[in-house]
Formats: structure tokens, C-alpha cells, sequence
């Protein structure tokens, strides 16, 4: 697995951390051609798109931050790499188009009641009570955008479960399967939420680390 090459993150924009480390594991062992037609949704400062671009493939990108749009051109430019960067609400900006692979590291973190969505930095992980206020558009939404062969990988939390995610895209018709986890220390946002994640019962009494998953699903040819 090659090192993430991490880029400059301005104020606001979501940095890379571990999470975007898994998923970069992930995109390198696809066997992606030159030239392939890749997505990265929910770019924030563009380090997928990056790597992605890195291996010859024709990169879009989008996310709905502005701050985020501009810091991942900076870094495309930065880079020297021909990155396609739009603002918009995920599918949005490419309803017209199709891809060989499709990635994305959207918001998964458990919200309580009367956090607010979509404010600043915080959209980057707040995803309603079940975590799942953008995974359940991704998985209806993205089947439509791929090629025969494509490929859709998603991280996200075990809190934010991944058995409705691989449900929603097997009922799609793609192939779906956990292909990696990684368990790792509880971040400053799970941290200020433990309490309640754990009488909600998605923590058990015990548990100290979160485990994330990437989710692999391929469009049959």
C-alpha cells in the first residue's frame, strides 16, 4: 500500500486522516487502466482525486464546500495534475456523465438531536441520528453513474452500519462486500459523543476504538 500523500488542507476543509488512508489503501489495489474515468465525491482537499490522478486516470471531483472546491484546486495546480474539481451536492454536477470507479468518504458520524446539519467544517462528518443521512443517497444514487465493470468504494463508520449499505447496493444489483477494516482511537467528535453513542447501544460499555470499513461494490458487466 503506498503512503497517502498528504496536501495542504485550509481553514474549514476536512484534513486527511485515517479514514481517507483506508479508502486511498482501497484505490490502490484497483487495476485501473490510463485514462479510466474516476469520481471522488465529497473531494475536501482533494487527496483521492490526487492519488487517483497520480495513476494516469481522468479525475472529477466534487464537493459542496466552496472552501473545499478551492483548497483541492490549489492542490491540483500544487501537483501539476489534471484534476475536473466542481462545486455541487454530490451527483449533481455529473448526472450526464458515467465512470469506471467511483469514490467516496462521505459524512458518517451519528448526530444527536438538534446538532445542526451542514454548517461549516462539521458537514464534512455530521450524518443525522443513524449516520446515514448521505450513505443511503450514495447507495441509491451512484449504481446509475457506473460503467459495466465499474466500481463504487465508500468508507465509513461500523456505528453508521455498513449491513444497510451493502443491503442497498446488492438490491441494486451490484456486487457488495466488506474489503478492508481498520480499528482505530476515537477521534475529538466521537469522543464528545461517546456518552450518548453509548446508551444508544452503537458502543458497548468497553469499547475504546471505532472500526472503519471500506465497502466494495462492482456493477457486473
Amino acid at each position: 500500500m503506498n503512503p497517502l500523500v498528504l496536501p495542504l488542507v485550509l481553514p474549514g476543509v476536512y484534513a486527511p486522516q485515517e479514514d481517507t488512508a483506508l479508502l486511498a489503501g482501497a484505490l490502490s489495489e484497483e487495476p485501473l487502466p490510463p485514462g479510466a474515468e474516476v469520481l471522488d465525491v465529497g473531494t475536501g482537499s482533494g487527496a483521492l482525486a490526487l492519488d487517483a490522478a497520480r495513476r494516469g486516470t481522468r479525475v472529477t471531483a466534487v464537493d459542496v464546500s466552496w472552501r473545499a472546491v478551492c483548497t483541492a484546486r490549489l492542490n491540483a495546480w500544487l501537483a501539476g495534475l489534471p484534476v475536473d474539481i466542481r462545486r455541487g451536492n454530490l451527483f449533481g454536477p455529473v448526472r450526464d456523465q458515467s465512470f469506471d470507479l467511483i469514490l467516496t468518504n462521505p459524512p458518517y458520524v451519528p448526530t444527536p438531536l438538534g446538532v445542526r446539519l451542514s454548517r461549516g467544517a462539521s458537514r464534512a462528518w455530521d450524518a443525522g441520528r443513524d449516520g446515514r443521512f448521505v450513505l443511503d443517497r450514495i447507495c441509491r444514487e451512484a449504481p446509475a453513474l457506473l460503467r459495466p465493470g465499474g466500481v463504487l468504494l465508500i468508507v465509513h463508520s461500523a456505528l453508521s452500519d455498513p449491513g444497510r449499505t451493502l443491503d442497498h447496493l446488492r438490491t441494486a444489483g451490484l456486487k457488495a462486500s466488506v474489503t478492508l477494516r481498520r480499528r482505530i482511537a476515537f477521534g475529538p467528535v466521537l469522543r464528545g459523543r461517546e456518552h450518548w453513542l453509548r446508551e444508544r447501544g452503537l458502543l458497548a460499555p468497553a469499547e475504546e476504538k471505532e472500526e472503519l470499513v471500506v465497502v466494495r461494490a462492482e456493477l457486473p458487466v
